[in-house]
């Protein structure tokens, strides 16, 4: 039996309820996991010296061209919900070149306890290195309760692509409370601080001043020292109502950074990718 099969019927075991439910009721305590990825550059290609799954996470290798590596994280059930503490620890070591995604969204749940969920994620890229961090979205259901935060730790000649997309409840529905950071070092200095809160009980996060009724949010951050950084803030989007985006450029060092709203998932995707596309080639 594999590891995320083994750990679906250990939560189920601890539930009293079927591994194969949608939504679990989950351990009243919640979850402890750590999942680790780490690479390594050889001297020709990017190798994986290290993928521990754990909990929730399930890391499996994926086919790529040329030096790079991909690995893909997989979940073995529904997390994370009230109570968990999740994270994720991806290092690429001096000239890697490493990609990492997710196979479906994340899904966000209420759990058995009002205690908010916690899902860390932790980025650092050595000398020379590349990494992208590009996962599906993240959902947050209706009664949820989740803390997410990004730490990235950059080396001076390291470059980044970091993409966020959070969806704000499910068809039909109010979202859950999502309270998101940001926080990203280059060569041991501040590049990005950031937060964002969702959801009831924030005061006026709906508001015409920040969403506006729409539901599906996200960033794009692109860090890149061969990156010439000559231009100001470029608008994306022709209609506000179909969503707009805002790419600017960061004060402490060559990144930009892609801020978008949309009514709809794939809106939201649309205007992310104009800013790639802005970003990379303008």
């Amino acid at each position: 039996m594999s590891p995320a099969a083994q750990f679906a019927e250990h939560r189920a075991a601890l539930t009293g309820a079927p591994s194969g439910l949608d939504e679990p009721a989950g351990h009243p305590d919640g979850v402890r996991a750590t999942a680790r990825i780490h690479a390594t550059y050889n001297g020709r290609v990017t190798t994986l010296s290290q993928l521990r799954s754990d909990g929730p996470f399930h890391l499996r290798r994926m086919r790529t061209n040329g030096n790079s590596a991909r690995v893909g994280i997989i979940g073995a059930m529904s997390a994370p919900l009230g109570g968990d503490r999740l994270t994720i620890g991806v290092t690429a070591g001096d000239r890697a070149v490493l990609e990492v995604t997710t196979a479906a969204a994340t899904l966000a749940l209420r759990g058995p306890t009002s205690a908010p969920a916690s899902y860390d994620v932790r980025l650092t890229a050595g000398e020379h290195t590349s990494l992208r961090w590009l996962p599906q979205p993240l959902i947050s259901a209706a009664g949820s309760n989740l803390r997410q935060t990004y730490t990235v730790n950059l080396a001076a000649t390291a470059r980044l692509l970091l993409r966020e997309e959070q969806l704000l409840g499910r068809a039909n529905e109010e979202p859950g409370h999502l309270v998101s950071r940001l926080l990203v070092h280059r060569a041991g200095r501040p590049l990005l601080v950031q937060r964002t809160a969702y959801g009831a009980p924030e005061p006026g996060w709906d508001g015409p001043a920040v969403l506006h009724g729409h539901r599906a949010v996200g960033q794009l951050l692109l860090v890149d020292p061969e990156m010439g950084i000559r231009r100001g803030p470029v608008l994306l989007g022709e209609d506000s109502r179909d969503g707009c985006a805002v790419l600017a450029p960061l004060a402490g060092g060559p990144a930009l950074l892609a801020t978008a709203v949309a009514p709809t998932s794939s809106g939201l995707r649309e205007l992310l990718d104009e800013a790639l596309v802005h970003a990379l080639h303008k």
